[in-house]
């Protein structure tokens, strides 16, 4: 072997002659079953190969390869192992000159096809197996970086290689390496089939240029497809973690564009198999670096809230149609599974974006929710997608921070959020609670008011603080009479439960902390004292509970603003009222039960506090917005026109003279206002009921009635209207005699049904 070496590398124009040699030799000990010599053979060939770098190995390499193809095709395991260890070796030789025509796709099928053997003797086949990877990945070393080489890339081999990986990685999920002790074998013989193919599959997708991740891939999601391994979840998740670890992490984005594409492709699969690709997505969205989702975030959102809402409907409808199977029936369970699934996702994306992206997310998220009154044909579906959405807009706001809340929640963002607030549907306000909480939370106190409790001394919480920027003044200017109204709304709402106050309580709470200026925090302390004067009201009709859940939540902020202020007296009126209370029944609250608006005013007057603001009574401005969030139906929209009628019928059209407004009649309307509106809410209600209960007939006869009304005003007014005005006021007739002036226009008077 020496010489044989030494005059090879004398001449190496002769390496040609000797590959050409050796390979006959080879072949006829292979037909004639002398595998002793074939071992021989290859073994001087390797040592060739090892030794001789130079310009003329070209030729010496199809002699070799076709050695090596000759051993593979063989039925003897040993002599296909030997011919792969043989390839191997050559795999990690760098040659000097490219080759222009050699071609490597017996080998990748021949690989796979090992990768796959199904020998009976398992020692052998785990042998065999372990040599098609290795085998493999040689390929893989030996194309990757050779541009004249075949395209390892091309799907052609990609379908053949990646899902060989995949069968390998698959078929040691779960099981231990059964190697023995370190004495007994070496590193490379210890290590099981599975292990080998994690790192020859890593390898292979830390070698994938930008144009190729796509390639490597799809091969994975169909092997997941065909072997039905959506449902299982933990081997799709495992394959696309070792994925998103080994890709370069500026392709990251590609991937899961890909996994909303075949999101989009399975919209009709069993909701298992969408469920799966749907934790695979939250699994490589919290794999993926900082804004790398990709240049269309919103197209990402975009997908996953469409899933979403197909899924609503397929939960609603119980069943579609598929092109396959035909109509296919679905399990509620399953398509809830789904749904929280996609929430998670979408808050787990959320958590890779800048704020500023976030923030066009949220907004995103909120055009898509239903406002309410509208689509009156499907309530049901539209409470539901109305709770979806709003659960993945509080996946979104979680953990949300911003030094500026004044641009990063706009009106079009927090009108509509608000307007949910008023929703009767118990669930839908309390998300919105929770939402508004976690945008305003941005020191992390949250988790400090997470309950209603009377704290003695705040300064245990150890709560952070900072001053009020200037930005934060001109959002609570901007938005803090609308923030204060729905706090006080969603105290009255019968509905309301335990988690409704508590999130109250923590919203009071962080407004204080996060917003608060000197006339915020006097605002607060007017919401508070209404709050009490709620509880107590005997018209609002509260049960016993929210009574005392509405005292509970105006006792404990009271005690907390009153120690956030620093003024002692005020701080001491709270405790004493509080210390009060505690042995009562509280049956009839009064005196030095209640905290009295006059002395918190006096003592905070001395202070420095506005105490002209403090001494009025807060009073929550009723807008028309109360009355079109509540709209459910089409009887309601009806009873809205019959109100409307009903005010400016004909028997009303006489009015009363002006009333003079003075000081008094403006006190009074303020303080009659709650009741006003608890009166007119009651009328309304008292339409709507007759609107949908009463037979058809008289809902009939009684819309014909006003009807016939209304053409009798119209044609009396059409009428009284001819002849038209002349532009001087008067009309002179041809034989000089003046006749009367026609009424103008301007100074007709209509009736106010007729107004617009």
């Amino acid at each position: 072997m020496e010489k044989l070496t030494f005059y090879a590398l004398s001449a190496p124009e002769k390496l040609d002659r000797i590959g050409a040699y050796l390979s006959e030799r080879l072949s006829r000990d292979v037909a004639r079953h002398r595998y002793g010599y074939v071992c021989i053979a290859m073994e001087a060939l390797d040592q060739l190969l090892m030794a001789c770098h130079c310009q003329s190995i070209n030729l010496f390499v199809e002699s070799f390869l076709k050695m090596v193809r000759k051993l593979l095709e063989a039925d003897k395991p040993n002599l296909q192992i030997l011919g792969t260890n043989s390839f191997v070796k050559f795999a990690n030789i760098e040659e000097d000159t490219p080759s222009y025509h050699r071609s490597y796709d017996f080998f990748v099928s021949r690989f796979s096809e090992m990768c796959h053997s199904s020998y009976e003797d398992p020692d052998i086949r785990t042998k065999i197996r372990m040599a098609g990877i290795k085998g493999l990945q040689g390929v893989v070393r030996k194309t990757v970086n050779d541009e004249l080489q075949a395209n390892i890339w091309d799907p052609q081999h990609m379908d053949k290689i990646v899902p060989s990986l995949l069968f390998n990685l698959q078929s040691g999920e779960g099981t231990e390496s059964r190697s023995p002790s370190p004495l007994q074998s070496s590193k490379k013989e210890k290590e099981s089939p599975a292990e080998l193919t994690e790192r020859c599959f890593r390898e292979l997708l830390g070698r994938a240029a930008y144009g190729n991740i796509k390639n490597a891939v799809t091969p994975v999601l169909m092997h997941l497809d065909n072997h039905s391994l959506w449902e299982g979840k933990t081997f799709a998740v495992r394959c696309f973690k070792i994925i998103m670890y080994s890709i370069q992490s500026q392709h990251s984005h590609l991937v899961i564009q890909q996994l909303l594409g075949h999101l989009d492709a399975n919209s009709k699969s069993s909701a298992t198999v969408r469920a799966g690709i749907v934790e695979v997505l939250l699994e490589a969205a919290a794999i993926a670096a900082s804004g790398s989702v990709g240049p269309t975030v919103l197209e990402v959102f975009n997908t996953l809230l469409r899933h979403l809402r197909l899924s609503v409907d397929y939960e609603l409808t119980g069943s579609y149609e598929c092109t396959n199977i035909g109509t296919k029936i679905i399990k509620e369970h399953e398509e809830r599974q789904l749904q929280e699934a996609v929430i998670r996702t979408i808050g787990s994306f959320a958590n890779t974006l800048p704020t500023y992206q976030r923030s066009e997310v949220m907004l995103f998220i909120m055009g898509k929710i239903p406002i309410p009154g509208m689509h009156p044909t499907l309530p049901e579906g539209n409470r539901m997608i109305q709770v979806m959405l709003l659960k993945s807009l509080r996946q979104v706001t979680c953990g949300f921070q911003t030094t500026n809340m004044l641009t990063a929640l706009p009106n079009s963002f927090l009108d509509p959020l608000l307007s949910f607030a008023l929703q009767e549907d118990a669930e839908i306000r309390l998300l919105v609670l929770e939402i508004l909480v976690s945008l305003i939370d941005r020191h992390d106190n949250l988790p400090k008011f997470s309950t209603i409790s009377i704290i003695s001394d705040i300064s245990v919480l150890k709560l952070k603080v900072d001053k009020c920027s200037r930005q934060d003044n001109l959002f609570m200017k901007k938005h803090a009479q609308h923030l204060y109204r729905h706090i006080y709304l969603c105290c009255k709402e019968q509905s309301s439960v335990r988690p409704h106050f508590e999130k109250l309580y923590s919203l009071l709470a962080l407004i204080s902390m996060e917003l608060a200026n000197e006339e915020v925090v006097v605002d607060l302390i007017r919401v508070a004292l209404a709050l009490q004067d709620l509880a107590l009201s005997s018209e609002e009709m509260l049960p016993v509970y929210n009574r005392c859940a509405v005292h509970a939540l105006s006792s404990a902020y009271l005690n907390l603003i009153s120690q956030l202020t620093t003024v002692p007296a005020f701080c001491q009126h709270v405790h004493e009222v509080i210390f009060n209370r505690i042995p009562k029944t509280l049956e009839k609250l009064e005196g030095e039960l209640l905290f009295q608006q006059a002395k918190i005013t006096e003592v905070l007057g001395g202070s420095g506090y506005n105490t002209e603001r403090l001494a009025t009574p807060y009073v929550p401005q009723f807008t028309d917005e109360d009355r079109l969030s509540k709209r459910k139906s089409i009887g309601e929209t009806i009873s809205l026109q019959v109100e409307v009628e009903s005010r400016n019928s004909p028997e009303k059209e006489e009015r009363t003279p002006a009333e003079e407004i003075t000081f008094e009649t403006l006190k009074n309307a303020i303080v009659d206002s709650v009741g006003v509106e608890e009166q007119e809410k009651e009328r309304r209600r008292q339409v709507v009921e007759k609107f949908q209960k009463a037979p058809f007939e008289e809902i009939a006869a009684h819309c014909g009635a006003r009807m016939f009304v209304l053409i009798n005003l119209i044609f009396s007014l059409f009428l009284a209207c001819r002849p038209p005005p002349s532009p001087s006021g008067t009309i002179t007739s041809s034989y000089g005699q003046t006749q009367s002036r026609s009424v103008p226009v301007y100074e007709m008077k209509f009736p106010d049904l007729c107004v617009y």
